[in-house]
């Protein structure tokens, strides 16, 4: 049995799935999935391989792919200092984490620090920061008493809402001109590649052994 293939198809529907949500295209069963694949086949031109710096000289695609992220990262994070410039948060952490607990509710501390993917120390940082700002409150878990639960208030709420309208921009900035299709496609590319890392993330692993075994990971695949 051809599992590559079978490992292909299976990534095809799902990208069928993100691409199609909510916007019914094409009917959500075998027939429609063949239509998306036909039109996706006739609008789609062969791979072409783009040219980069240093590629004359052996830069490999997948030290581009890093640097790209980081460059992205640091540009996100421009636009995001700029959406809070005139407001009371001081970093882009504060309004991404009350947007953690506003959208998923209530959360223990490791829990909102997993879900911004943050090292411990960092994430409690942050966590008191917002606590001490009035933006958030700590209570004791109803099950585990050891457990502190955290939520925004409705300081937080106000502060965050205020601020939404910058926000939202920023975040569309990000995507510049990206077609639809094209933003579609790097949502399915993305998420491919954050399944990867999150699974070896949420194993908590120390410096000295992550490498080694998120090397190992990859090469299983």
């Amino acid at each position: 049995m051809n599992y590559e293939l079978i490992k292909e198809v299976i990534e095809l529907v799902q990208q069928f799935e993100i691409q199609n949500e909510n916007k019914n295209h094409y009917s959500n069963d075998v027939n429609g999935f063949k239509e998306w694949i036909a039109a996706s086949a006739e609008n789609t031109d062969s791979v072409k391989t783009p040219d980069w710096e240093g590629k004359e000289k052996g830069r490999s695609p997948e030290s581009v792919i890093s640097t790209l992220i980081v460059h992205m990262n640091r540009y996100a994070k421009s636009y995001s200092k700029s959406a809070i410039n005139d407001s009371m948060f001081s970093s882009q952490e504060d309004f991404i984490y009350l947007i953690t607990l506003k959208s998923f509710g209530s959360m223990s501390k490791t829990e909102l620090i997993k879900a911004n993917v943050h090292d411990k120390p960092a994430g409690i940082q942050i966590i008191n920061r917002l606590i001490h700002q009035g933006w958030a409150e700590q209570t004791d878990s109803d099950t585990d008493k050891r457990t502190k639960v955290i939520k925004i208030t409705e300081k937080g709420l106000k502060t965050l809402d205020d601020q939404m309208d910058k926000i939202r921009k920023a975040t569309q900035i990000v995507t510049g001109d990206l077609t639809h299709r094209e933003k579609m496609e790097l949502i399915f590319l993305l998420s491919k590649l954050n399944d990867f890392h999150h699974s070896i993330y949420c194993k908590n692993l120390e410096p000295k052994e992550l490498l080694d075994i998120a090397y190992d990971q990859l090469s299983k695949n």
